[in-house]
């Protein structure tokens, strides 16, 4: 399929804008913690150690997107081949990985004086657990395939099949039977946390949306500027 071409802007002013949201959204990351800890009320039964919920949630919700928008952008590579498509599955694949790190490294630390474990193997901390690892093969992949044409495509494959497994990790705790409590905020009925810890929740889930698209940004333009300097390599 044909490409029109569109006019690039520049890799230095998107590595510039990239870095620009990242400042503003660590900024915003230290509000959250002063709001968390000085203005949301203590949660009656977990105490302090329910403050991790306001870096554990988000860090989770921003690498399911990251994963999710992966998968979208796989399946529109394989239907387009735009090399634009491919270069940002790949930067939202390790800013996914890295969300996924926060993720399961916030969530034991919670777990253990809540459920008295650091670790059980239920539903949903296992699904999360293999999408991590999922994606951690998906950048192996990319790195160990040279051809751009080829890479892209297995890696396309990977995407698609991580991105699947998405909604389970939302459903599982409505399919199996988990630790986890059942969804507090994303379900069908109103949500169940009090105002000011929703507020709370709110805020982080934005700055942490602003953090995924400022690294994404950033990891995107630097593809683009190693993307720029092979094919004028090759050229030469």
């Amino acid at each position: 399929m044909s490409q029109a071409r569109i006019p690039s802007v520049g890799p230095a002013r998107i590595v510039r804008r990239g870095l620009i949201m990242s400042v503003v959204g660590l900024v915003g990351l230290a509000a959250v913690y002063v709001l968390a800890l000085g203005y949301t009320p203590v949660e009656a039964r977990q105490g302090l150690a329910q403050k991790i919920f306001y870096l554990h949630v988000p860090s989770a919700w921003s690498a399911l997107l990251a994963f999710s928008l992966v998968g979208i952008a796989s399946a529109l590579y394989l239907w387009l081949h735009d090399q634009r498509l491919d270069r940002f599955a790949a930067a939202s694949a390790e800013v996914g990985v890295a969300f996924s790190l926060v993720m399961l490294t916030t969530g034991p630390i919670w777990a253990k004086p809540i459920w008295g474990t650091w670790w059980t193997w239920d539903a949903r901390l296992t699904l999360t657990l293999f999408l991590f690892f999922l994606f951690i093969g998906y950048l192996a992949l990319r790195a160990a395939v040279h051809d751009r044409a080829e890479r892209a495509r297995f890696s396309a494959v990977v995407g698609i099949l991580g991105m699947l497994l998405v909604p389970f990790i939302h459903l599982s705790v409505y399919l199996f039977r988990t630790l986890h409590p059942q969804p507090i905020v994303l379900k069908p009925s109103e949500p169940s946390l009090p105002p000011e810890m929703l507020r709370t929740l709110l805020v982080a889930t934005v700055v942490f949306t602003l953090l995924y698209l400022g690294l994404v940004t950033t990891r995107y333009g630097l593809a683009l500027a190693d993307d720029a300097r092979e094919e004028a390599h090759d050229s030469a």
